[in-house]
C-alpha cells in the first residue's frame, strides 16, 4: 500500500499519543494502525483530521469511531491471524480493513447499501481481497459462515442479540456495545456451557438498527 510521508507521519502520531499512550500493547493492532489509510474512508473531511481522537460523521446518520475504540476493540478479540471474524456494521470500512490486517477472513454486514457501497469500493481499491460483504440486518449475523472465531459489533443493540452469541465458536470471543442512552462495551466469550460477559469500558456508539423488532 503506497504513502506519502505526511500522511505516514499522521498514522504515527496517532498511534503513538492516542494508542499506544493507552494501553494498547498488540504489535498487530498497532501495525495495521499504522498502515490503513483512515483519510480515505471519510471523504469530505479535510485529511489530517481524519487521524484526530474523535468519531466523524460518514453520512446516513452514521460515523467512524475514534482511533482508540478500534485499537482497543480490535486488542480485545485477541486475534493471532488465521481467524474468521465477522463484522456487524460495515459503516465507512475502515475497522473492517484493520480487522482485515490482522485477521484471515471478515465477513460483514451493513444494512444501509450506500454504505456497503462506499466501504467496498474503498476496501477493493485498497486491495483486500479477504473480505466478503452482506447487506442485511447484522443482528441476525450472518448463520450461512458460521461458527466464527471472533464478532465485532460496531453499532450498540439495547440487548445482546442471542442469534450473535449462537454463531460463536467454542472459545470465540465478541465484543459488542450495548445499551441505548448509557452504553458499555461488552466482551462474550464462549464456553463450552453457556457463555461469559464482562463489561469493560463506557462508549458511545449510534444504535444497532433491527429490522426484525422494526426499530434501531
Amino acid at each position: 500500500m503506497k504513502t506519502n510521508g505526511e500522511e505516514a507521519t499522521w498514522r504515527e502520531a496517532m498511534v503513538s499519543v492516542q494508542i499506544a499512550a493507552r494501553g494498547v500493547r498488540d504489535s498487530r493492532v498497532l501495525a495495521a494502525m499504522r498502515r490503513v489509510p483512515r483519510h480515505l474512508f471519510v471523504p469530505g473531511i479535510r485529511p489530517a483530521r481524519a487521524y484526530d481522537d474523535e468519531p466523524l460523521p460518514i453520512g446516513e446518520s452514521q460515523t467512524i469511531s475514534q482511533p482508540y475504540i478500534v485499537a482497543y476493540m480490535t486488542e480485545t478479540l485477541g486475534l493471532q491471524g488465521g481467524e474468521r471474524v465477522l463484522e456487524v456494521g460495515t459503516g465507512s470500512g475502515y475497522q473492517t480493513a484493520v480487522l482485515a490486517e490482522v485477521a484471515g477472513e471478515v465477513f460483514t454486514v451493513e444494512l444501509l447499501p450506500g454504505l456497503a457501497e462506499k466501504a467496498r469500493r474503498i476496501l477493493d481499491g485498497l486491495g483486500y481481497t479477504n473480505v466478503s460483504y452482506r447487506v442485511g440486518d447484522g443482528s441476525a449475523g450472518w448463520p450461512e459462515e458460521a461458527p466464527f472465531d471472533a464478532i465485532m459489533v460496531t453499532a450498540a443493540p439495547a440487548v445482546l442479540p442471542p442469534a450473535l452469541r449462537e454463531q460463536l465458536r467454542i472459545n470465540g470471543r465478541m465484543i459488542i456495545p450495548v445499551g441505548l442512552e448509557f452504553q458499555d462495551l461488552v466482551l462474550v466469550t464462549r464456553l463450552p456451557r453457556g457463555y461469559d460477559e464482562r463489561r469493560l469500558i463506557s462508549v458511545r456508539f449510534v444504535p444497532l438498527i433491527n429490522t426484525i423488532r422494526g426499530g434501531r
